[in-house]
């Protein structure tokens, strides 16, 4: 009776099979497929972290090569309140400008046309 216990994956004191915890049947547990799962985009309405349209970017729009760093009107509207740089997914800007824009910043914080840091109050 052991042997066929051991064998079943039961234990040898005749406890018989434990579900796994995360088995196909088991209650609480992950189903292979189907409706109700989180990935991938939102469709339709409700409140959530949904993904809206995507951003594109300002600079190819706008058909410029290189960014400029006198152009501060331009440059400010990528940086935060405090003085950072915003990211390229808060941005939109493609990876390109977004190389050619730090560069520019920095250059510009550097000839004192923009801040290193926020507006103090």
């Amino acid at each position: 009776m052991d042997q066929q216990n051991q064998q079943e994956g039961g234990r040898p004191g005749g406890e018989g099979q434990r579900p796994s915890r995360f088995g196909a049947g088991a209650p609480g547990g992950r189903s292979g497929g189907g409706g109700g799962g989180s990935r991938g985009p939102r469709r339709g309405g409700g409140s959530g972290r949904g993904f809206g349209r995507r951003k594109v970017c300002a600079f190819c729009v706008d058909n410029i090569g290189e960014v400029d760093y006198k152009d501060i009107a331009r440059l400010r509207r990528h940086i935060s309140e405090r003085g950072k740089i915003e990211p390229r997914r808060k941005a939109g800007t493609c990876a390109k400008h977004q190389r050619s824009l730090t560069t520019a910043i920095k250059r510009a914080r550097h000839v004192a046309l923009l801040p290193f840091t926020g507006s103090s109050r």
